[in-house]
């Protein structure tokens, strides 16, 4: 697994393959976690078949962004954490 500076800007490029990726061009980010968490939790499944990231002159799969946020140092909160919280009880 590639290491990665989370708080570094990135360049996401989405489509159904690495073709139609590089022709919609890149969409900037403030930083390589916030990247990772718009691909993952929002973008349709299809269009991360052909997703890139560039970080710092590396360049990321879309296998390496779900191993990235599924990483322990994924800083950010999952979607999927904050669901739970709201499903559980509340004490009153």
């Amino acid at each position: 697994m590639k290491t990665i500076d989370y708080n570094a800007e990135a360049a996401l490029y989405l489509g159904r393959d690495w073709r139609s990726a590089l022709e919609q061009g890149s969409r900037r980010f403030p930083s390589a976690a916030k990247a990772i968490r718009f691909a993952l939790e929002e973008v349709p499944p299809v269009s991360l078949r052909g997703a890139l990231m560039i970080v710092e002159g590396r360049t990321y799969s879309p296998d390496d962004l779900h191993a990235l946020y599924d990483d322990a140092y994924y800083p950010l909160g999952r979607k999927a954490d904050f669901e739970a919280k709201l499903s559980e009880p509340s004490e009153h």
